[in-house]
């Protein structure tokens, strides 16, 4: 299991989010979304980091992804977006297995439900989505898959609310994974930070969740 912990970076929620990348290059905490847990059958990894650091409200995250093809079918929020080129980020409580699933394509479109159980689940609410805050290094426009290599980048802002978190009294650690995958493209892949002992893909396992420290 792996772990970080989550820096403060105050000034994060006094710049637009467009500049929060530059911040984070220089203070956030980095890490690699490198495990290949099924690579018999998804052998391709991209190169994919993200920089993770957290405000007085909001957990921010900063997705790199370097990579063969790109797609970003879905460009409405609560889409399956795990087909298109994809970033997630899946969290639950100490204490529970509930947990919260965040996912994103390579133009931000959001899907993100409170799960039960991978079977059961519940959207967020329209205005859920709406408070996310998101900012893609491509334009906001979807587009079928395009072949050849691609870079891409994407900034999140959650709101601790949305994940039943007081930023003012946040507990000292949380459970989470960080995930890379892109379905139905050319080069389907399944990359995780912290390793999952299943036989086949599925990200839905929040007893192979990493630890995450406030």
């Amino acid at each position: 299991m792996k772990s970080l912990t989550v820096p403060l970076i105050k000034e994060l929620d006094s710049i637009e989010l467009s500049e929060v990348a530059a911040v984070m290059e220089l203070k956030a905490r980095r890490e690699s979304i490198d495990v290949l847990n099924w690579a018999t059958d998804y052998p391709y990894k991209p190169v994919v980091v993200f920089d993770i650091a957290r405000g007085a409200n909001e957990l921010y995250l900063h997705y790199f992804v370097h990579g063969l093809s790109i797609k970003a079918v879905a460009d409405d929020d609560g889409e399956y977006v795990h087909p298109d080129s994809c970033v997630e980020f899946f969290m639950r409580k100490q204490g529970e297995m509930k947990y919260i699933n965040f996912e994103f394509n390579c133009i931000g479109t959001c899907l993100a439900a409170r799960h039960e159980s991978r079977e059961v689940s519940e959207l967020l609410t329209r205005e859920e989505f709406k408070s996310i805050r998101r900012y893609p290094s491509l334009q906001r426009e979807a587009f079928a898959e395009k072949k050849g290599i691609y870079s891409w980048e994407l900034t999140v802002a959650i709101p601790f609310k949305i994940m039943g978190l007081d930023g003012a009294n946040l507990p000292a650690k949380i459970y989470g994974n960080f995930y890379k995958c892109a379905d139905e493209t050319a080069n389907p892949h399944y990359v995780t930070w912290s390793p999952i002992d299943l036989p086949r893909p599925n990200y839905h396992c929040p007893e192979f969740f990493g630890e995450i420290y406030f």
